[in-house]
């Protein structure tokens, strides 16, 4: 059991991965990976992507997405409102929530563009490197932020932001502005908005993320997607019954 549920997470962390890839991760021979990979396959926890032989986490994470709490309920509430943004917007629509120092994707709606971003529910980030990771980190101290991303953040492309100070500084910027952006800071070519997600306390529980290529997600559009996303996100917080006071 506890070499199936680290399976899941080596997926979760790497997207897709092929059996000697997990093996390799696992410690454990290839045959071991291979029967750990087919019991999951067969519950439908991981999917065989056919073009390239490996694997990503299944429709039945979804599912346990869907129903579990306190996580489930923010799931059913947010499908609808953000399939509807994505119309709006034209874009890729993600809710993520934090866990630990990465950002996990727990909704996703694909805008009516043939050209989107390659995410999925179940999908998890370097907080430090996402505009949904980065504004769930403005909920945190600064101690806490720099506890959470380490003393040497990851650079996924050039434009990831790895000095902890520099970090700390532009997260103090978000925190006043109320919404998150980052440009080609996970993926080059790739760009995204969030704004958060309330509960009933007020407090942020998840981000709302509009992501999209750059060359059509331009900076100049940030304010505008941020807008949309905001009412988007209100809504959303209603439902979980939080009120503004």
């Amino acid at each position: 059991m506890d070499r199936a549920l680290a399976v899941l997470e080596i997926l979760a962390r790497l997207g897709t991965a092929g059996v000697t890839e997990i093996a390799e991760e696992l410690g454990v021979h290839k045959s071991t990976a291979s029967r750990l990979v087919a019991v999951l396959d067969s519950r439908g926890y991981v999917s065989q992507l056919k073009s390239r032989g490996k694997f990503q986490l299944g429709n039945s994470i979804v599912r346990l997405a869907r129903t579990a709490t306190p996580d489930g309920d923010l799931v059913r509430q947010s499908q609808e409102l953000c399939a509807e943004l994505a119309e709006i917007v034209g874009e890729s629509v993600n809710v993520s929530i934090l866990d630990g120092n990465r950002s996990v994707s727990i909704v996703k709606a694909d805008g009516p563009s043939g050209v989107g971003t390659n995410t999925w529910v179940g999908q998890s980030s370097p907080a430090h490197a996402t505009a949904s990771g980065k504004l769930l980190l403005t909920e945190l101290s600064d101690s806490e932020i720099a506890e959470r991303v380490g003393e040497s953040p990851i650079a996924l492309t050039s434009e990831t932001l790895t000095d902890v100070p520099a970090l700390v500084e532009s997260l103090n910027s978000i925190r006043e502005r109320g919404w998150a952006e980052s440009e080609e800071e996970l993926e080059l070519g790739l760009n995204a908005v969030s704004v958060p997600i309330r509960d009933y306390t007020s407090k942020m529980i998840a981000a709302l993320s509009v992501s999209g290529p750059a060359y059509r997600l331009l900076p100049e559009r940030f304010e505008d997607v941020a807008r949309a996303a905001l009412d988007t996100s209100q809504r959303i917080s209603n439902r979980l019954g939080y009120a503004v006071t």
